[in-house]
């Protein structure tokens, strides 16, 4: 019998965390593929998928909260969670950072997730073996 091989993965999620199901499928990859062994080397959060860095989402109290499930998982395994500054801005997400530079009242980016820039998705993708999308 063969030994498992690490497979290096970096995540695209696209999708929005409260109107669809891939959001967290994406997260439920995620989690099993670290279970298994496997590395992640980061998750890039893009368009509607930059809601699920929104620490003012509250689901109802029998629904999952992805925001914080990502949180949590992305400390516990040390995975970088990328959101794209452009999209997120656009949707009303701002970081501490942000919001002092553009001289806003509040923020709303949980933390551990960070915002950046498009690159970020490019050296993603370059670092892992598989890129996969979840839109």
């Amino acid at each position: 019998m063969s030994e498992n091989k690490c497979i290096k993965f970096s995540l695209l999620v696209t999708a929005n965390p409260v109107s669809s199901q891939k959001a967290a499928t994406a997260y439920q990859f995620c989690e099993a593929a670290v279970q298994a062994g496997h590395q992640i080397c980061g998750v890039f959060f893009y368009l509607d998928g930059v809601l699920t860095a929104n620490d003012l989402i509250n689901p109802a109290s029998d629904e999952v909260n992805l925001t914080t499930r990502w949180a949590e998982l992305a400390l516990q395994y040390d995975i970088p969670l990328e959101v794209c500054v452009s999209a997120a801005l656009r949707r009303g997400i701002v970081s501490k950072e942000e919001a002092e530079q553009l001289a806003l009242s509040n923020y709303n980016l949980k933390h551990p997730f960070v915002l950046s820039g498009l690159g970020q998705l490019a050296e993603l993708s370059a670092s892992c073996d598989r890129l996969v999308q979840f839109r």
